[in-house]
């Protein structure tokens, strides 16, 4: 077995009193774990660039470069956890502790790490309090002109099983720096003390701070997390999702409506080009009766959803609709009605098919904006041609897909580079050659080229994996359709047109159970849309 040293930033974390928690609702407890893994976590660690390398029960260790990239990450998901504890009992609360150390590893070839790297790392989160982080001296000492927060000196701390006193640092997450007055009398020897920040310094911050509120004030300008928007220029397909009420007549179930909400918020910010608000911002409109326009205009978007989920013995049902924030028109509204069986799974489901239903039609609503406007951005005209795609799930005509493939041109012209558009054309010559539309037009080779420039421009682009999976069925090239289905699906695993493509390549090639299954999972994630389904592939078998 070959393996490799290196050095590497380790983030070790896990939960606190995962034993308690799991006694006293274990079905619940390890629900909301795969909650915060897929909404939180995994977006943070992604975001910075990290690398899972294990799950170690209730916990995990990671790999980042850098440690300024671990130690944001850590912050990010502590403050996270804060947001989603508040209003809970602290018993019920799910709690982590972070260690981080920078050191030297050893990563074999199945990309596993060992070395005291890892150990280090692993002992310092065994130290660290609930909802802290602790840091190495090593570590500290790279971000510790980036923090903010309250950092306490722990000192020289023998960790268990290792040899020498390792120097840690606390990381106070939820408590901001403040000047230090007087320097403690209690000092580590050889450690030195930072001077303290002057109190005029902190004064000049606030002063700053509130110059540039005035300054946006007068400019028109909202500030929203960590980005301003001016609320005349929303941005395409801006949403805000509100708490969904909890219509059951029982508030114990206030978790169902309030995790629905969560999950369907993340989902659709993971749709690309889209600018959702975040869930602590949306939730100070729980209970409120707030006009749509006027949500609209305090938080700068275009759009609103709006919800409810109610729970009546083995049914469960969750009403949604969409309103444009311009108008206050109702725009699209739909009922999704369930059986109990699995009720954290249900939850899943229907939120994957609310959230999709509700892209669609954002892409709908904005098209139609497009369509209106005098001068059409390339963003506006991919638009256009995305809801013309989608509108064609039925009853698709050759005028319609050459309108699409029109409008994906000009989007192109202004924008050679608009990903969504590349993808967008290469579907609609797909759709063309499958139709045989237009027999004295190859597109064949240019269905290739257009999905895999989409792919390098914004690996994400699921679209240009259907793409490519349809030019792969083109070839009878089976096993490269799964392969093709397989990474996209990596990307969105509720895309169900890439299960069907899956299914029927899966089909070709003997693997008959795993046909069935991923049909049946496209039918599931999408049950009212015909769009790429087996009907299509049949053409191409």
């Amino acid at each position: 077995m070959t393996e490799t040293r290196k050095l590497a930033a380790i983030l070790v974390a896990d939960v606190v009193g995962y034993s308690r928690l799991a006694a006293v609702d274990e079905d619940r407890t390890l629900a909301r774990l795969r909650g915060l893994r897929s909404d939180l976590f995994d977006p943070a660690i992604a975001a910075h660039r990290g690398r899972t390398v294990k799950r170690t029960g209730d916990g995990s260790i990671i790999e980042f470069r850098s440690v300024v990239d671990a130690v944001r990450c850590a912050i990010e998901v502590q403050n996270g956890l804060i947001e989603r504890n508040a209003g809970l009992a602290p018993d019920r609360r799910i709690e982590f502790r972070v260690g981080i150390h920078v050191g030297d590893v050893v990563e074999e070839s199945d990309g596993d790490l060992m070395g005291d790297g890892v150990n280090i790392a692993a002992r310092l989160e065994g130290v660290a309090k609930p909802g802290a982080i602790c840091l190495s001296e090593d570590a500290y000492r790279q971000v510790r002109q980036r923090l903010d927060l309250k950092v306490s000196d722990l000192g020289q701390t023998q960790l268990k099983n290792i040899a020498e006193p390792i120097h840690v640092y606390s990381v106070e997450v939820g408590h901001p720096d403040e000047p230090k007055l007087a320097t403690s009398a209690k000092k580590t020897v050889g450690a030195k003390t930072p001077a303290p920040r002057p109190r005029f310094a902190s004064a000049l911050i606030a002063a700053a701070i509130v110059a540039l509120l005035v300054l946006a004030a007068a400019a028109g300008w909202r500030f929203l997390g960590d980005r301003f928007v001016r609320p005349a220029e929303a941005a395409h397909l801006s949403l805000v999702v509100l708490p969904f009420a909890n219509l059951s007549g029982d508030p114990s179930q206030d978790y169902f409506a309030d995790g629905v909400t969560e999950n369907v918020t993340t989902q659709l910010s993971r749709i690309k080009g889209s600018f959702v608000i975040a869930r602590n911002t949306a939730f100070t409109y729980k209970g409120k009766s707030v006009d749509a326009k006027e949500i609209g205009k305090q938080v700068g978007v275009r759009y609103v959803l709006e919800g409810s989920v109610q729970r009546e013995r083995s049914r469960v049902r969750v009403n949604a609709q969409l309103i444009d924030a311009e108008t206050g028109a109702h725009l699209w509204a739909e009922r999704f009605d369930e059986d109990i069986a699995d009720l954290f799974k249900l939850q899943d489901q229907v939120v994957t098919r609310l959230a999709k239903a509700v892209g669609q039609q954002l892409v709908v609503a904005e098209a139609e904006k497009a369509a209106r406007s005098r001068h059409p951005d390339a963003v506006d005209l991919t638009m256009q041609g995305r809801a013309l795609i989608q509108s064609m799930s039925q009853q698709a005509t050759k005028e319609q897909n050459d309108t699409a493939v029109s409008l994906f041109e000009q989007a192109l012209a202004i924008d050679p580079n608009e990903s969504d558009a590349l993808a967008g054309l290469a579907l609609a010559y797909a759709r063309s050659k499958l139709r045989r539309w237009n027999p004295e037009t190859d597109h064949t080779a240019k269905i290739l080229s257009l999905s895999e420039k989409a792919i390098e421009l914004d690996p994400n682009n699921v679209t240009a994996y259907l793409a490519k999976a349809f030019y792969m069925g083109f070839a009878h090239n089976w096993n490269e359709v799964i392969r093709v289905a397989n990474a996209g699906l990596a990307i969105d695993p509720s895309f169900a047109a890439l299960y069907a493509a899956r299914g029927i390549a899966e089909g070709q090639v003997g693997r008959y159970d795993d046909r069935i299954s991923d049909l049946e999972t496209s039918r599931k994630l999408s049950p009212r849309a015909r769009d790429f389904f087996p009907f299509w592939w049949c053409e191409v078998c």
